[in-house]
């Protein structure tokens, strides 16, 4: 009997030791972080001993066995990993960190574009942000099988981006990412009346982007801006060439100009506003959206002629005739030459 008893008595010292380290390993904190927080990134495609790999080298945790040992209690790893940006705490334990991990519940990223030139710097801009490559978006939005689905062409894919701040999953597929931002254009020119207002100019969507991308480009002032507007709205209505020295600038690929010269406006391209009455083929830039509500609110007035002014934070002087524009553009001349800009 007290052999039987001893027996039970060991066995139970056995089970409460074997107890109490299941429950040190489970419960207590083995995420050791040095803030706070931390955002884990697990590629697509990981196993669990990549998983494990990753932890050991970013030293997220502390005891990779007790991890490991976890992780099959909890059925975690058994078939590839979900992917994504994790954010985990201080202090956790194998618990909390597999259930988060198992659960696929990624913290969204914020995307955040705008200042675009073109649509493959802006791919390059958002793919920075996600798992995405630059390349396969950007062969992706310029396949011509995806801009005929669309209703866009190479030249204008880029207005249907509208510069916000996106929170989208690190893992984001491209034909997912395209539906979202179709999804958000649209949110956008519904509100406010903006496609009406864009009917209403005769513009289509794209035009209104085009417009506002050579408005974005003439001035760096807000109250500017729909009187800038309203001027290349008055040259389009009388047949008149935009005659805008940023297209000039886009046509030649050189984003450096500036100043722009006679030799510059004889460039052969159908960007050359110059050469070509109406507008360009596409925006020349990804337009803000003040310059695109500029363009739908325009100033209404006579002006058709404007120069830059001197020394104004990037004003302007606006005309009505030649003449008086002429005397405009003699004193901003005579401004360039004193400052020896060429």
């Amino acid at each position: 009997m007290k052999k039987l008893l001893l027996s039970f008595l060991i066995l139970l010292i056995i089970g409460a030791g074997i107890g109490y380290y299941a429950y040190q390993i489970i419960f207590q904190p083995n995420v050791t972080i040095g803030s706070e927080s931390y955002i884990l990134t697990i590629p697509t495609g990981s196993e669990f001993d990549d998983l494990v790999s990753i932890l050991e080298t970013e030293k997220v945790i502390k005891n990779k066995n007790s991890f490991i040992q976890v992780s099959k209690w909890m059925k975690y790893g058994v078939e590839k990993v979900p992917p994504g940006k994790y954010t985990i705490k201080a202090k956790w334990s194998n618990r909390e960190l597999i259930s988060l991990l198992r659960s696929g519940k990624q913290t969204p990223v914020n995307v955040i574009f705008s200042n675009a030139r073109t649509a493959q710097e802006l791919t390059g801009k958002i793919s920075s942000y996600l798992e995405l490559d630059s390349t396969t978006l950007t062969n992706y939005l310029f396949d011509d099988a995806t801009l005929q689905k669309i209703g866009y062409s190479k030249e204008n894919v880029i207005s249907l981006f509208i510069p916000n701040t996106y929170n989208l999953f690190w893992t984001i597929k491209k034909e997912d990412l395209l539906d979202r931002l179709i999804k958000e254009s649209n949110a956008f020119w519904s509100k406010n009346d903006r496609e009406t207002k864009a009917k209403a100019l005769n513009l289509s969507k794209t035009e209104v982007s085009t417009l506002a991308s050579i408005v974005e480009k003439e001035s760096i002032r807000s109250d500017e801006k729909p009187t800038i507007a309203g001027l290349y709205l008055n040259r389009i209505r009388i047949g008149m060439p935009l005659q805008a020295d940023p297209t000039v600038v886009f046509a030649m690929g050189d984003f450096s100009l500036q100043r722009i010269l006679l030799k510059h406006l004889a460039f052969e391209s159908p960007y050359n506003t110059y050469l070509n009455r109406g507008l360009p083929p596409g925006p020349i830039c990804m337009p803000s959206i003040s310059s695109i509500d500029a363009v739908l609110n325009y100033e209404k007035h006579n002006y058709v002629y404007f120069c830059a002014k001197p020394e104004s934070n990037g004003g302007h002087l606006f005309a009505e005739t030649l003449s008086q524009h002429n005397a405009n553009a003699r004193i901003y001349h005579a401004w360039l030459n004193k400052k020896g800009i060429k």
